[in-house]
């Protein structure tokens, strides 16, 4: 984290005289900045804290999470997550990575999950699900999206997403699409990605769960969604709700080819 703050002052410092005299846009100094702290990407402490609890026995079951199936077979960890959300059969539902985290944390271990989907981010069994998000993440860096559309629920929710993407509404008339319908747009000097199509390797989609400097803390979609509604000033969405993970379909659907760079990082 002192590594993180040092590079972050010294980017600081040093983009206002640098940027004119060489001719950098902000966009480009700030890429610059993301790109000397990929070598030291604090998610890889989220993802060794989440390579152990897969194996640990823990809940009044007594049990790990290494028979859990994420869509690829019991224990299979890498290629899951570029297939994900995905439906399940057990379950009767589509899924994405945290809910059927959910799913496996209480049938496996025995700890409820409505406890969990309740909780706070960054607290308690919450920060259990940052590490899991991370490490089942990594496990498929480089590997590109591939989100089945087969069953009719998958194609059925990728419909809703694309309803939920483009809905207006809250105090500002904003939906997902007013930030990410387009290309050319940015926040301040954020440049934000167009989701309606597939944005590149290593954006958009391809590029969470990440590690949020600002924050210091590693956010799931989930987490980057509720943070999606909160500046659209809508009610805050239920954890794993349908509507969160049909967005993450059609996310992750019209990303299809684009290279996982998870857990990456951002400002």
């Amino acid at each position: 984290m002192r590594r993180i703050a040092a590079v972050a002052a010294a980017f600081l410092l040093a983009a206002p005289g640098l940027a004119p005299a060489q001719g950098k846009s902000a966009a480009d100094g700030i890429a610059e900045y993301r790109k000397m702290l990929e070598d030291g990407n604090p998610a890889d402490l989220f993802e060794a804290r989440g390579e152990a609890l897969w194996i640990q026995k823990r809940g009044p079951k007594n049990a790990s999470l290494e028979r859990c199936d994420l869509g690829r077979g019991p224990g299979v960890v890498k290629g899951a997550f570029v297939t994900l959300p995905r439906w399940f059969a057990d379950t009767g539902r589509v899924q994405d990575l945290e809910s059927r985290l959910l799913t496996c944390i209480e049938t496996l271990q025995g700890i409820p999950a409505d406890t969990i989907a309740r909780t706070a981010f960054g607290r308690d069994e919450q920060r259990n699900m940052e590490g899991l998000v991370a490490y089942v993440s990594a496990a498929s860096r480089g590997l590109r999206f591939e989100l089945p559309q087969a069953h009719a629920e998958e194609r059925a929710m990728y419909e809703l997403g694309k309803r939920a993407f483009f809905y207006r509404g809250g105090s500002h008339d904003f939906s997902c699409a007013s930030c990410h319908g387009e290309d050319g747009k940015r926040i301040r000097l954020q440049d934000l990605p167009d989701l309606t199509k597939n944005p590149g390797d290593g954006i958009g989609f391809a590029a969470w769960p990440a590690y949020r400097v600002s924050s210091g803390e590693l956010w799931g979609m989930q987490r980057r969604l509720n943070d999606c509604f909160r500046q659209q000033r809508f009610p805050f969405p239920g954890y794993a709700s349908d509507v969160t993970i049909a967005l993450a379909v059609y996310m992750g659907v019209n990303a299809k080819g684009a290279e996982s760079i998870a857990p990456s990082i951002k400002r």
